[in-house]
């Protein structure tokens, strides 16, 4: 029996989304019925919206979809000025204040407080400024990642952000891909670094070299069943199939339209194509999609260049894209770090100043919540890394600053079980004043997530950190499962869950402690990922050992049961005004 969200898609789905969401903005947020809200609030998720927690009814994130990350010039500008208009709620953030923008680890963009009312007005300035927020979310396909300098990267094997903008173009809106199981996340690199992280996608295009015809011919290895999700990490699995860029979009449609013929309908916990890979195998799936699903014969695949992968591994050269890198036009990209992916609206204008006097006005995300000023040639650098705004967004970060990643959390998300954003800022700060890494480790990736849901990656890192609760002193607080040794690379790895509910204010004391163990106990040049590695889930867990210290968290109570974790009265009751229906 097909599940409710089903039932849902089957009588309004897709682009006919758009004028019913159209009529509610202009009729008013209290004119779609109370029976029909879970259906209404799924299906406008299509369209990038997603209805904001409980306690704040009325109220939206909008996710505007860039793909790989790419804003052309102007239009981080304009993500400033609809921010700064739009998304003012009637909660003030202590860190971030009442308008900013979150940068994602799918190198999108997220908005929040959005009114329905306002949602036509901002999709015409999206759009006429070439934005869109069309499939950012939903059973679909999402925002398309890769490597965000894609074409000026002078380490690239293949340039990929043409084949990332003909599957844009191509399936963003295409009827016969838009009603999928579930989501569909594809990721394209022709970087030999690895950081399309192409391992934790549904479907992913990686570099690789195939002899056709006695010549080596530079196209794409394909794997498949990736994903992070709940409590059921896969890495994507490799079906034997090498690609001409030529053909990218024909073998993705392929594969697309396999999952949306075979995918689970019926529970949407096992929908995603990782449970598919699981149940045919990586073979049958390769056959299934040649007789099936393409009209030409697939090549085996070729030969890759993972070994050199180093992006997010927590060690090696290319570990991040923070910093500054030579284009292969002789300009640079300069990578800025930006604490748990959020830049107040006034800052995200300032950068786009910035850009357009040192750069050529572009911007590009990374999928470690970055930004990335384009083309700024040598004689502008030492004027623009003197900015003031690079003291608050560094090149240079510390360790634990460049490391940090967080989701959403219970500011905004229905989902999570804590408090993330501010939480996760507050760790990082204490760390860099109170913690010291061994002198040749510069890398060290802590991922806050505020449920299983995984949106920050966690089991990725370093140091996850995952959304629980627990007791403390005969009172319920918020609490942190702990786990250890996560990272891609040429041979990537799930983080170990070691440790379990640590009450948050003994979080920051318990790395204290564990990494200080990590500097005493290594052997030499080693990672603190092998150091994990040499050691079993118990050692691990007495080594990281929770205590209280220095660090005092404000937010400790249960943020879920509060209308806005921030507010002076924060209880339920204490709910913000309706908004306004104009």
């Amino acid at each position: 029996m097909p599940s409710d969200v089903e039932n849902w898609k089957s009588e309004v789905y897709g682009n006919e989304i758009r004028e019913h969401l159209f009529r509610f903005a202009e009729e008013g947020f209290d004119t779609i019925p109370d029976d029909e809200r879970d259906a209404w609030f799924e299906r406008f998720k299509w369209w990038g919206l997603y209805h904001q927690r409980n306690g704040q009814e009325g109220y939206f994130m909008m996710r505007i979809g860039t793909p790989n990350g790419v804003l052309e010039p102007g239009q981080l500008r304009v993500v400033g000025e609809i921010a700064d208009e739009y998304a003012r709620g009637p909660g003030t953030n202590p860190i971030f204040g009442d308008a900013y923008a979150d940068y994602t680890t799918r190198q999108a963009i997220q908005l929040h407080w959005i009114e329905l009312s306002d949602v036509p007005d901002v999709f015409e300035k999206l759009e006429s400024n070439g934005l869109s927020t069309q499939q950012a979310c939903g059973d679909s396909w999402r925002n398309i990642v890769g490597n965000p300098v894609a074409g000026k990267d002078g380490q690239e094997v293949i340039d990929a952000w043409p084949v990332i903008r003909d599957l844009n173009e191509t399936f963003k809106g295409d009827e016969d891909h838009s009603n999928l199981p579930r989501k569909w996340k594809v990721s394209v690199t022709g970087s030999a670094d690895g950081s399309g992280q192409g391992d934790i996608n549904d479907l992913a295009f990686e570099p690789a070299y195939k002899e056709i015809d006695g010549e080596d011919v530079v196209g794409f290895n394909v794997r498949v069943g990736g994903g992070l999700a709940r409590n059921e990490p896969r890495f994507a699995r490799d079906i034997d199939v090498w690609v001409s860029p030529e053909r990218v979009s024909d073998v993705a449609g392929g594969l697309s339209a396999l999952f949306r013929d075979n995918g689970d309908r019926e529970d949407r916990y096992n929908a995603r194509i990782k449970f598919l890979v699981d149940e045919w195998g990586a073979e049958e799936v390769r056959e299934t999609l040649q007789e099936e699903y393409v009209d030409f014969e697939l090549h085996t695949a070729g030969r890759d260049v993972r070994e050199e992968y180093t992006y997010n591994t927590g060690e090696g050269e290319r570990n991040d894209l923070v910093g500054v890198h030579e284009q292969k036009d002789g300009k640079n990209f300069v990578g800025l770090n930006v604490l748990v992916g959020r830049m107040g609206a006034e800052d995200v204008l300032e950068l786009a100043d910035l850009a357009e006097e040192y750069g050529s006005g572009e911007v590009r995300l990374s999928q470690r919540q970055n930004v990335i000023v384009t083309d700024v040639p040598d004689s502008e650098l030492d004027d623009f890394l003197a900015e003031d705004l690079l003291e608050h967004y560094s090149p240079e970060p510390s360790p634990f600053m460049r490391g940090s990643i967080a989701c959403t959390g219970t500011e905004f998300c229905s989902l999570s079980i804590v408090e993330t954003k501010n939480r996760q800022v507050r760790f990082a700060r204490w760390l860099k004043e109170n913690v010291d890494l061994p002198e040749d480790v510069e890398e060290f990736h802590i991922h806050l997530s505020g449920c299983t849901a995984s949106c920050a990656q966690p089991q990725i890192a370093d140091v996850s950190l995952r959304g629980m609760k627990t007791r403390k002193d005969g009172e319920a607080v918020e609490a942190l499962d702990v786990g250890l040794g996560g990272g891609l690379g040429d041979e990537p790895q799930f983080a170990r869950w070691v440790t379990q509910r640590v009450p948050v204010d003994e979080v920051p004391g318990a790395l204290a402690n564990l990494i200080d163990s990590f500097a005493d106990e290594r052997e030499e040049g080693e990672s603190f990922r092998a150091f994990v590695d040499r050691h079993d889930d118990d050692e691990l867990d007495e080594l990281v050992e929770p205590e209280e210290t220095s660090y005092e968290d404000p937010m400790m109570h249960n943020t879920k049961m509060t209308w806005y974790p921030y507010a002076e009265d924060d209880s339920m009751d204490a709910k913000p005004p309706a908004p306004a229906d104009d």
